[in-house]
């Protein structure tokens, strides 16, 4: 059975329980998906995996998919329409699924454990205090190091700024992973999952969500 799926956070929300406690949730529209391709460990790729095409409400026009692209779905996607969004999920067993058969939000059921997969919130160019934590310098009269990063390199050796240190820059749009997430609800009709508490990334970024594996 396939144990993943992809989707879109839809945002945030709120479900109350019959003694009134509030639980957060994060609303994700999962699929339907197609399997596109699929791996096997016995094959020439050496693991077990399916690759998986998020189906959107608004097709891809083919004029704006790569000739690559195009190759791969006619390849493995038996002609297959191109899907946007193409994701690689690792199974345990053997890939119970063939090309075309669809993936939809059922195979998940209330109290699943679930690790969900995606890509943290730009934000922008950052300074150290806020990109790494570091502490700010005193605000009495006369400083002149209250939020400044400080000493970056060295003297005579090795006269250079080593490779990995802590400075401002580029925060965020990184790849993130919240394991242990609750599945509260699910709603077949309409490919919901209601996951308890927050995921990475916007509204509207594309997730993976995958089965804990033990």
């Amino acid at each position: 059975m396939i144990s993943g799926i992809i989707g879109r956070k839809l945002g945030m929300t709120q479900i109350f329980a019959e003694d009134g406690t509030v639980t957060p949730v994060t609303v994700i529209k999962a699929g339907p998906c197609v399997v596109v391709q699929t791996k096997s460990a016995a094959g020439r790729d050496g693991y077990n995996a399916v690759q998986l095409g998020l189906v959107e409400d608004k097709p891809v026009r083919l004029k704006n998919v790569s000739k690559p692209l195009q190759g791969h779905f006619e390849k493995t996607g038996g002609g297959l329409p191109p899907t946007r969004v193409l994701k690689e999920i690792r199974q345990t067993d053997e890939v119970d699924a063939t090309v075309g058969d669809q993936v939809k939000a059922d195979i998940f059921a209330d109290g699943d454990k679930i690790d969900v997969i995606g890509k943290s919130k730009g934000r922008g160019f950052a300074g150290t205090i806020k990109r790494h934590h570091f502490n700010r310098g005193p605000e009495s009269h006369g400083s002149m190091n209250v939020r400044a990063p400080g000493s970056i390199g060295a003297s005579a050796y090795p006269s250079r700024v080593i490779k990995g240190t802590r400075m401002a820059g580029h925060m965020g749009v990184e790849r993130k992973t919240i394991k242990n997430l609750k599945v509260v609800a699910v709603n077949t009709e309409e490919n919901l999952l209601l996951i308890k508490g927050a995921v990475p990334g916007p509204n509207g970024t594309v997730v993976v969500i995958k089965k804990k594996s033990e």
